[in-house]
């Protein structure tokens, strides 16, 4: 049973002896494409960046959206099969929000075999308390979630923290940063934190968002709503959606030229005298 005390934990790490997760997923050629998709794509971002050096044991975070479910079906479905050779403990962190069902995931995933870590931290009251009327929580619900997976990642052996962004995350970030942050950057799909102790991971990378809520219905995953908290993300987030999709409506296939742009770039062709030497180009008659 999941404590609602400050700080108290339940921790489960048996050893997966009998995989169920994925046990009644639907046995048709439609959902077949669909599995093999998410999972060919994840093993390429896995191996397009190295996430598996000096990796043994993966904290894989699951908020009990649609894209943290997929993720770990598909983490465990790679597992199974010989592919994912890590340690896996998935983690929820339930951060007081009101209305959480906070039996709906440490149920679902005892129920499936999955060796899990459940932690209570009311973050929320320190959100509500520290922002401003009308402004959004989630710039600093992040941060203080973050913190607290860093922390049960070192207290259970991991070294990596694992998230569930995909390439509309990555997109609408470069975006945001590109119309409002007046610089170029993404989320990476492998970072070092600043203690230089844990690498986070993004597997999905490469999957579509539209694929992982395929995916996570097909399977009845329990998903809980993010909006619990009665904050909604920030509407520049919703606009640069908006405007993806209509791009991707219009000209199939145009997310992922984008996604490709952003791993092929060519820093001569950009203006950032940090990444280019431009002084040491000079035509031949200078020289």
């Amino acid at each position: 049973m999941v404590s609602s005390l400050q700080g108290q934990t339940e921790s489960v790490a048996r050893p997966l002896l009998h995989f169920r997760l994925l046990q009644d997923a639907p046995q048709t050629t439609q959902f077949n494409k669909l599995r093999k998709r998410v999972n060919r794509l994840t093993q390429q971002a896995i191996s397009d960046f190295s996430m598996l050096r000096d990796s043994r044991r993966w904290l894989v975070c699951l908020s009990g959206g649609k894209d943290s479910w997929a993720m770990l079906g598909i983490l465990m479905d790679l597992k199974q099969r010989g592919e994912l050779p890590v340690d896996i403990l998935a983690c929820n962190l339930d951060q007081g929000q009101p209305g959480f069902p906070a039996n709906t995931i440490p149920d679902f995933l005892t129920k499936a075999d999955i060796p899990h870590r459940i932690e209570y931290r009311d973050t929320y009251s320190v959100v509500t308390e520290k922002v401003p009327a009308g402004q959004t929580y989630c710039a600093l619900c992040s941060r203080l979630r973050r913190g607290n997976l860093y922390r049960i990642a070192r207290e259970e052996g991991c070294d990596a923290v694992v998230l569930g962004h995909h390439r509309e995350d990555i997109l609408e970030t470069f975006f945001l940063n590109l119309f409002h942050g007046g610089h170029l950057a993404a989320m990476p799909p492998k970072l070092l934190n600043d203690e230089g102790d844990l690498t986070v991971l993004r597997p999905l990378s490469y999957c579509a968002e539209e694929d992982l809520g395929k995916y996570s219905a097909a399977l009845k995953f329990p998903i809980i709503p993010c909006d619990l908290c009665g904050s909604q993300d920030g509407l520049q987030r919703k606009v640069i959606k908006q405007m993806l999709d209509k791009m991707e409506a219009e000209a199939p296939g145009r997310k992922e030229t984008m996604l490709r742009a952003l791993a092929h770039i060519k820093p001569g062709h950009m203006l950032d005298r940090d990444l280019f030497d431009f002084a040491k180009i000079v035509s031949k008659e200078t020289l």
